[in-house]
């Protein structure tokens, strides 16, 4: 598999497959593919069956099914979008080393990722920009995944600690560790704007935040869309 990411700030990731390869995806991410790509609809792309995690995916709000594409005599390509702007990162998962996701991150993969749901703390879920459900993806391959704007990232050492506000929060390693705690202090909880709470991680690991989280962006944009009287 060779796969390119064009577009800039409306990405694009284009996987070129040979022969019998295969790559999965969330329903509705395919954008164009050639003629020979064959597309199956399936409860168990990748090894992400089974009705314990069918059950997780629904309760997280994703869907209960995947896409599998397969190239057909011969090479073939298919194409996946953004559905924000921002970027499409290529992420390699090996055992192990096991990647937690935002809920919406995840877009395609090779079949030898699997997908699954990882709750936080009740605490962290309930209060915290992230969603109390985000993904986690393990096993061998290449995931893309994509974020809300551009990605900044930053490796923690064991014990480090890294301050976010809400949304911020797009990747991060599994071996790191996510609270939230409420601000300190009647002025910052009123007047500071930046809500009630932060997300605090605590490494070892790798985190990745992305600048134009959508929750923010729809913020912003809500006064200014009219109202019917």
């Amino acid at each position: 598999m060779k796969y390119e990411i064009k577009g800039g700030s409306l990405p694009v990731v284009e996987v070129h497959l040979e022969a019998g390869e295969q790559v999965i995806s969330e329903n509705g991410a395919m954008s164009w593919m050639s003629g020979n790509m064959k597309l199956e609809t399936t409860s168990n792309a990748g090894g992400n069956g089974g009705l314990g995690k069918l059950l997780g995916r629904a309760f997280s709000g994703e869907s209960l099914f995947q896409n599998v594409f397969t190239a057909q005599d011969g090479p073939g390509m298919v194409a996946f979008t953004s559905s924000f702007p921002g970027t499409i990162l290529a992420v390699e998962i090996t055992p192990g080393n096991d990647v937690i996701c935002q809920k919406s991150a995840f877009l395609a993969s090779t079949t030898g990722v699997q997908l699954s749901t990882h709750l936080q703390k009740a605490g962290a879920g309930f209060l915290g920009g992230e969603g109390f459900i985000l993904q986690k993806l393990s096993g061998n391959g290449i995931a893309f995944l994509e974020i809300d704007g551009s990605t900044v990232d930053y490796e923690l050492a064991a014990g480090e600690k890294m301050i976010v506000d809400q949304g911020f929060l797009a990747m991060m390693s599994a071996t790191c560790n996510v609270e939230v705690v409420v601000q300190k202090g009647i002025k910052n909880l009123l007047l500071s704007g930046d809500g009630m709470t932060n997300t605090v991680i605590t490494g070892p690991g790798k985190i990745t935040l992305q600048t134009m989280p959508i929750q923010q962006v729809a913020g912003s944009i809500i006064p200014f869309i009219p109202t019917k009287n």
